[in-house]
């Protein structure tokens, strides 16, 4: 019993800890945000994140390929995304806060689409980037 009692409390105590840790924001360079306009090459809409690939034309004038990752779908549903949100061919501009590494990857805050809707990628991107059909601060 008491060997039950400890592999319960364990965890219970090490569950939290590896959530977070799925959940942690380190890779993110917090706080800056970058505006890229490009085509969207595919909009992945499944659990646990969802992911917009997007060809943008860098300084040179190549195309290159960008991914901005957003929350479950369930999460992304209340402010306003859904399956159809993007299609390939799209021409959209997002907002994105990219990876530490330079990698051409980004938590997605904000997306503006063709007919100029524009999507909040949740609460906490809310709060980055102001109201839903906002502007930037």
């Amino acid at each position: 019993m008491r060997r039950l009692l400890v592999m319960i409390g364990a965890s219970v105590i090490a569950l939290p800890l590896m959530l977070q840790a799925h959940h942690a924001n380190a890779v993110f360079d917090v706080g800056k945000r970058i505006t890229l306009t490009g085509t969207v090459t595919e909009w992945f809409w499944a659990n646990p994140h969802c992911l917009l690939r997007l060809d943008v034309k860098d300084a040179g004038g190549q195309s290159v390929r960008w991914v901005g990752e957003t929350q479950a779908p369930p999460n992304m549903i209340p402010f306003g995304w859904s399956k159809q949100s993007f299609k390939a061919g799209d021409e959209v501009t997002v907002i994105l806060e990219p990876v530490k590494n330079g990698q051409r990857l980004g938590r997605l805050l904000q997306a503006v689409l063709p007919d100029g809707k524009t999507l909040i990628a949740g609460a906490s991107a809310a709060a980055v980037v102001g109201t839903p059909g906002g502007t930037l601060p």
